[in-house]
């Protein structure tokens, strides 16, 4: 939100959590400086307030100042001066004495770029003239791959090394690296992948929209229809949509000679629509109308719809006299177009009912000769003037902006376009053969635990099986495929939830979006364990190592259940706190996040700075004496699919009446301590390793089946001493 005084702007941002105020970040602060920004800025908002700046309302423009503009043309050394323009989507123009030089836009205004913590990333792009980039400089980002292990100082580089960059290459994959463009960081491609598309989006996107690139490409879909309502087409802006109330216009006019009304009544509400498109048209018009009306366009016409309702007219009465429509103008970059009234057509009533109810509705035809490119952004203006009390003119101006949907535009030449194609099928597409084995993977899973019954029977199977999956799991999905899930993708599914869920964010790493869907089945169907103790690669490192210890000696500690019951808790705790945490501060909590070792271990296979490597070969190292010490204890991911664990619809481990009481002999054995003293089975702590499932079957390991394993033998024994007794005596009676 922008609010403007004598004195300049001010403008309040919020961008996931945090708060900007001209540009400065007020959430990491003090609450003492947030209460005395607040306490400045509520003055503002009664005294003089001006109109929202983004038309969208979900993005709100920051003041760009003298220092930004330069570093973003660094060529220019004469004095800058930046002007805001708003329109879909708004841009800053800079120019110099010599005129305009380029364009400055924000990525998370234009394309409103979502990074794969499923916050915003915010970087402003310089375009120039040329449809070049002359510039980009990051402003905002909370990408975990970023925050820790690859400074902000690599990330700024790899932003400004988009300078130079020609936008009307042809268009490049997101994900591979191409001449002309920085390489991607390392262990950072979906981040990186992320932001250079959001930088190429943005600036292709604004290099079209001004007419940098070749726009004679582009026309107006005139053949298609499909039938929609007016809310649809209010809703994907094929009808624009502004309105003042009178309280609004009074605060702008100041005292005038015949005051207006004070309330939430509109002055003016205002409506417009390029029609030529035949969704638009002949949904508003009806198909009589909208004939008539697209049949006496020439070549290269266009028809604008414009409604209005409240006190205000959008036309006026002077147009009659003079020819002109002196209150409307049509305004295109720097060009200015006048409405004449040969040009006019006076409409009774639209088609559609779920239409609200119009005072004035105008239709007029702008010819080509005007220079509009309908399918460029435009804005309309309403002039209102009303006497003041010393016998002045006080005016006010009402801005409508309007692009028209990209779905009633054709391209027939893709160069200078932006991509069509989603980066996440871009993502999708790179990485078939990963992601085929990946769903493998997940279907040898979801085998075993339907054919559990004769699995575990098998002693051996089972122990080959299970070792040979979880060294595949750490080489291949781990430390291959980087298919290790985080803590910080449930908090950013949370904040999404919350913020407007985007499939997008979730889709540009197809991996881990696979072994979440299967997790997501997995913990309705089994619980937890279903990923904790067959996919998670730190998991399977974690009980390899464990093994390797078991057949070297290392003597393991038994942890009393008592005891192990409020360790649990620990990783209960830190999963609230992460999570909470993430309200107040997105940076700070993923700090904490690293508790989690798997960046370290996993995704940047130790290739670290030493506390990092430290820590995660402590957490290891604990692991060699009791099996699965990080998963038992302080994993908030395992917290985190643990607390649902319970709702699971069936429950394939069994128990024998005896266990707990007669054998405790599986809470031993368990991986992770998940057996009470009971021979109960915690379903939020058990990793379905199936352990114990073999145990139960195995007549060498079970007590209870070596018991009856015993009582067969004494009865097979007894049964053939008897029939040796029979035999010998048989023959002594027959003598």
């Amino acid at each position: 939100m922008t609010w403007s005084s004598g004195h300049g702007y001010c403008t309040i941002k919020r961008i996931g959590s945090a708060v900007f105020v001209n540009g400065k970040n007020l959430s990491r602060g003090s609450p003492t400086k947030l209460v005395a920004a607040l306490l400045v800025i509520i003055p503002l908002l009664y005294l003089e307030p001006g109109l929202a700046a983004d038309g969208t309302g979900s993005q709100v423009q920051r003041k760009i100042d003298y220092l930004t503009a330069a570093k973003l043309f660094p060529e220019t050394s004469s004095n800058l001066l930046i002007s805001r323009v708003e329109g879909t989507p708004p841009v800053w123009i800079v120019s110099s004495a010599a005129g305009p030089i380029g364009f400055i836009a924000s990525t998370a205004e234009v394309t409103q770029s979502v990074g794969y913590s499923g916050q915003p990333i915010d970087i402003l792009v310089g375009i120039s003239m040329g449809a070049r980039i002359t510039g980009a400089t990051l402003v905002e980002h909370n990408e975990p791959v970023l925050t820790l292990g690859i400074s902000s100082d690599d990330i700024s580089r790899y932003v400004s090394a988009f300078s130079g960059y020609d936008l009307s290459s042809t268009a490049i994959e997101a994900f591979q690296d191409s001449a002309g463009l920085p390489p991607i960081i390392a262990r950072a491609t979906v981040s990186t992948g992320v932001i250079r598309d959001a930088i190429l989006r943005t600036a292709r996107t604004i290099a079209t929209g001004r007419g940098l690139l070749a726009s004679k490409s582009a026309s107006i879909d005139r053949v298609s229809f499909e039938t929609q309502t007016w809310g649809e087409l209010t809703r994907n802006g094929a009808v624009a949509h502004a309105a003042v109330s009178m309280t609004e216009a009074a605060q702008n006019f100041g005292p005038i000679a015949n005051p207006l009304p004070v309330g939430n009544a509109p002055f003016i509400e205002l409506w417009a629509a390029i029609i030529d498109p035949p969704t638009i048209g002949r949904n508003l018009l009806g198909q009589l109308a909208y004939t008539r009306s697209i049949a006496s366009l020439g070549a290269g016409d266009t028809a604008l719809f414009v409604a209005s309702a409240g006190l205000h007219s959008h036309r006026g009465t002077d147009y009659q006299t003079t020819g002109v429509f002196e209150r409307l103008e049509v305004i295109q970059d720097e060009k200015t177009i006048r409405l004449r009234k040969q040009d006019y057509l006076r409409l009774e009533k639209v088609a559609l009912e779920d239409a609200p109810q119009f005072k004035e509705l105008s239709l007029f035809r702008l010819g080509s000769a005007s220079g509009l490119d309908a399918t460029r952004p435009f804005r309309i203006e309403v002039n209102a003037e009303r006497e003041r009390l010393d016998g002045t003119v006080a005016g006010l101006r009402v801005p409508l902006a309007y692009a028209l949907p990209r779905e009633f535009i054709l391209q027939s030449d893709g160069r200078g376009a932006e991509t069509q194609e989603p980066l996440w099928i871009s993502a999708w597409r790179r990485k078939p053969v990963t992601i085929g084995v990946v769903v493998a993977m997940i279907s040898i899973v979801a085998v075993i635990f339907f054919a559990q019954e004769a699995f575990v029977r098998r002693p051996k199977v089972w122990l080959w099986t299970r070792t040979g999956f979880l060294l595949f799991t750490l080489i291949f999905l781990g430390w291959y495929a980087n298919g290790q899930l985080s803590v910080v993708q449930v908090v950013a599914f949370f904040h999404a939830l919350l913020n407007g869920f985007r499939w997008e964010t979730f889709l540009i790493e197809p991996v881990i979006f696979v072994l979440w869907s299967f997790v997501a089945l997995g913990l309705l169907f089994l619980g937890r364990g279903v990923y904790c103790g067959w996919l998670c690669p730190f998991g399977a490192l974690q009980e390899l190592l464990n093994e390797g210890a078991k057949r070297l000696g290392i003597r393991q500690i038994e942890v009393p259940f008592a005891l192990q019951e409020r360790l649990w808790a620990i990783k209960y705790t830190l999963f609230v706190v992460i999570l909470g945490l993430s309200f107040y501060s997105m940076e700070r909590a993923l700090v904490l996040a690293e508790v989690e070792p798997f960046k370290t271990a996993i995704s940047m296979r130790f290739m670290r700075d030493w506390p990092f490597v430290i820590f995660a070969l402590g957490l290891l190292t604990a692991g060699l004496f009791i099996e699965r010490f990080f998963c038992r204890y302080l994993c908030p991911l395992g917290a985190a699919l643990g607390i649902p664990a319970k709702i699971k619809l069936f429950d394939w481990l069994h128990r024998r009446p005896q266990c707990g009481r007669e054998c405790r002999f599986c809470e031993t054995q368990c991986t992770v301590g998940a057996i009470d003293p009971l021979g109960r089975i915690n379903p939020n702590e058990c990793i379905l390793c199936l352990r114990c499932q073999v145990i139960m079957y195995d007549d060498h390991q079970c007590a209870i089946l070596k018991r009856r394993v015993g009582r067969k033998s004494e009865n097979t024994a007894e049964g053939q001493q008897v029939v040796q007794d029979v035999t010998h005596e048989t023959p002594r009676r027959i003598l």
